[in-house]
């Protein structure tokens, strides 16, 4: 009987083929649902969630006491300088400033030469700049200094981009040398953009570096947060603003050192992780440097929740344990 129906099928050659092929698909597809009892590998999570178990390395927080801190104001004749100083410091201003000049008194800084003076500093630049002013400023002194390029000097503008000389270069260095024993910052160096003729963007800090008593300096950067939790974040652009004229106690450390004393970065209790939104906002992710989510969920992300940059390091606001996968957070699953 199965003979001639196979018979019966071949002589209707369209009918076979479409009964052989409608077997196979059901015998196929049998076998992917496991009627047959195969094992099938059932995709549950995807494999960034998967990858995402490996902890983030962890960058130490380098903690220093810094006396310095600036503030600036831009007007139509030049520029309004508002020093805030633990100690009695120096005030330097150099217009004009060389670029190439200043790269290498920053390096000169790193190899020997401590720039911890206003002339040491001054002398590092070997006069590459237009014109040079300073300032005394007393402790804990609230003033603005206004700074300008002589008009007599006929400077108009910089030149054209790609410039080699910064507009404004501010140094702040302390007055007396019995007090930067005190201290493990002894220069704090901002370049500032100021408009002129040929470029009309408007004033603001470009770059702000803190020089180390041990030869280091660190480049400050802002942090990108919620504008619910203004004392933490940095605008998005660079900014040295301090709140109750005290300068901030730490900086993210670049180099990866871990501080010898604990501490906490002031007012951590912000804004709720973007993730879980339970815990306070506690890590900064690099190098996007959000900060968005806490300790606790820090572990299971290589991805920044806010951009999806690929998250290479991490960092603590305040020093609490380092983020460690719990049993009960991989039981919620």
């Amino acid at each position: 009987m199965a003979a001639e129906f196979l018979v019966m099928l071949y002589e209707y050659s369209p009918l076979f083929y479409i009964t052989v092929i409608s077997v196979c698909f059901i015998i196929t597809v049998a076998a992917v649902l496991g009627w047959f009892g195969f094992d099938v590998p059932v995709i549950l999570r995807s494999s960034d969630e998967n990858e995402s178990l490996i902890p983030v390395p962890e960058r130490k927080m380098v903690q220093v006491t810094n006396p310095f801190a600036l503030e600036m104001d831009s007007t139509a004749e030049g520029v309004s300088l508002r020093p805030y100083c633990l100690e009695d410091c120096v005030l330097s201003c150099f217009w004009g400033c060389g670029v190439q000049a200043l790269q290498a008194a920053l390096q000169s800084h790193q190899r020997e030469l401590r720039l911890s003076t206003s002339e040491l500093f001054q002398e590092a630049l070997q006069l590459s700049y237009l014109h040079h002013q300073s300032f005394n400023i007393q402790k804990e002194e609230k003033k603005e200094y206004f700074t300008q390029m002589p008009p007599d000097l006929g400077i108009t503008h910089f030149g054209l981009l790609p410039r080699d000389r910064y507009p404004l270069v501010a140094v702040l260095t302390l007055a007396n040398l019995e007090t930067s024993d005190n201290y493990n910052i002894v220069a704090s160096v901002t370049v500032l953009h100021v408009p002129d003729d040929k470029y009309r963007l408007s004033a603001r800090i470009l770059f702000q570096y803190l020089l180390t008593a041990h030869g280091n300096f660190y480049d400050l950067k802002p942090l990108f947060m919620s504008a619910d939790n203004s004392n933490l974040s940095g605008s998005t652009e660079p900014s040295t603003s301090t709140q109750d004229a005290e300068p901030q106690p730490e900086i993210p450390g670049e180099k990866g050192e871990e501080s010898d004393s604990e501490g906490e970065w002031p007012d951590t209790q912000g804004k709720d992780c973007v993730v879980c939104q339970n815990a306070p906002t506690n890590r900064v992710l690099l190098p996007c440097r959000h900060a968005c989510v806490c300790d606790g969920c820090v572990c299971r992300f290589q991805h920044c929740p806010i951009c999806r940059a690929f998250v290479l390091e991490s960092f603590a606001l305040s020093n609490r344990p380092t983020c460690d996968i719990e049993e009960e957070d991989l039981t919620e699953d």
